[in-house]
């Protein structure tokens, strides 16, 4: 068995010595290289927020009585003066009726009252009756004119309570949930809540921003009245059609967490918006002029540095040290280690060595990131057109 296996192996030897070997790859690698972006930068301050409604009013029963009828939809919208419930009036107008009956009577008393003051008041001075009889009837008198005014407030009342039995809404809004049914009782002992509206238009998103942010643009929020734009992102990444402005900044700066109560207002005509909704609110703080950007792949990073390759004239790959900023997208903002008019290397890194030689074939590196920012950032753009015309006036004798 050996004899037959062995003269295979020595075969298969010699056909693999016959193989020509791999031939390296010859002459510098090839990589792609560009010269960073030189834009106006904006500098955007984001923070989770949580709509709120401006006001959550209470529909609540004012009288005792049971519910009639329900005339509303709930999670409608209604407006000021709408017709919500109708509680049952026969209870309360029997108690008016009664009401207007006994102030009938009261008021018949008082008349009697002041016929017999009337009648004593010439016989008391000419002494034809006591005095005393007199003083009876002008205490009986004031007892019965009293009696009146508590009649009327009596009457008075149950045309309230019969009034409350219609039960209207007080604003316009979009109102909740009924909270009572048809037959319930309601308002005894306490006012019992029926329902609650919230107002829609506008709406406040609330925020907390931290301090270090707040410092940063303190300038622009010191007056409310004066404020920058502010957009709404929603939970879906859609943004807010309107721009929302500064309703609100708190006294204090939370010492537990470092931040800063915010409130912004944004419209809400289409009532998309509603109450507890958590999004994001953003806001341009201030523009960096002449900022270099490049794509975050032509980045290395180890352990909190960052690398770049720079190919010179020479064509060879040289290391730099860099300090980045924000990331704005695909592309990243250069603090410092970088000119304008250096070649990055942006593809390619993997086959770059410190001071080897490369190919470098140019190529565009694309602001596309940078344009979506400005689209989504209320007031970057008209910053970004007010900054360049400044700098061409600048450049000129």
């Amino acid at each position: 068995m050996v004899r037959l296996i062995l003269p295979i192996v020595l075969m298969s030897a010699l056909t693999a010595c016959k193989r020509p070997m791999p031939q390296l790859p010859s002459g510098p690698p090839v990589v792609h290289v560009a010269k960073p972006l030189k834009r106006d930068v904006p500098v955007v301050v984001e923070a989770i927020a949580q709509t709120e409604a401006t006001a959550n009013v209470e529909v609540r029963a004012r009288v005792e009585a049971t519910v009639d009828k329900i005339l509303f939809v709930e999670g409608s919208e209604v407006k000021a003066g709408d017709a919500l419930f109708l509680l049952d009036k026969k209870p309360i107008e029997q108690r008016l009726a009664a009401a207007k009956g006994n102030l009938g009577q009261l008021e018949a008393a008082l008349g009697r009252a002041r016929q017999d003051v009337e009648r004593l008041t010439p016989l008391a001075k000419t002494g034809a009756v006591p005095q005393k009889d007199l003083d009876t009837a002008l205490a009986v008198q004031k007892q019965a004119e009293a009696a009146l005014d508590t009649g009327k407030a009596q009457v008075t009342s149950a045309e309230l309570d019969l009034g409350y039995t219609d039960v209207n809404a007080p604003v316009a809004g979009i109102i909740g949930a009924k909270q009572v049914d048809v037959g319930s009782l309601v308002g005894k002992g306490q006012p019992t809540v029926m329902a609650t509206i919230s107002p829609l238009d506008p709406i406040w998103a609330n925020l907390e921003v931290s301090e270090v942010a707040y410092l940063n643009s303190a300038g622009k929020m010191r007056d409310p009245t004066n404020s920058p734009a502010f957009a709404l992102v929603l939970a879906n990444g859609q943004v807010h059609p309107h721009l929302g402005k500064l309703a609100f900044v708190d006294r204090m700066v939370n010492a537990a967490t470092g931040t800063l109560r915010i409130r912004v207002e944004f419209p809400n005509p289409e009532k998309i918006l509603r109450p507890g909704q958590f999004c994001r609110v953003r806001v341009l703080t201030r523009t960096l002029p002449g900022a270099l950007l490049i794509p975050q792949r032509a980045v290395q990073e180890l352990q909190g540095l960052h690398n770049v390759f720079v190919v010179g004239d020479d064509g060879k790959a040289s290391f730099r040290r860099v300090k980045m900023g924000k990331r704005v997208g695909s592309l990243w903002l250069v603090d410092s280690g970088i000119a304008a008019e250096d070649r990055l290397v942006i593809e390619g890194l993997q086959k770059v060595r410190d001071g080897g030689q490369v190919e470098a074939q140019d190529i565009e590196v694309e602001d596309s990131s940078l344009q979506e920012l400005l689209a989504n950032v209320p007031g970057a753009k008209n910053e970004a057109a007010a900054t360049e015309p400044a700098k061409n006036n600048a450049a000129k004798p």
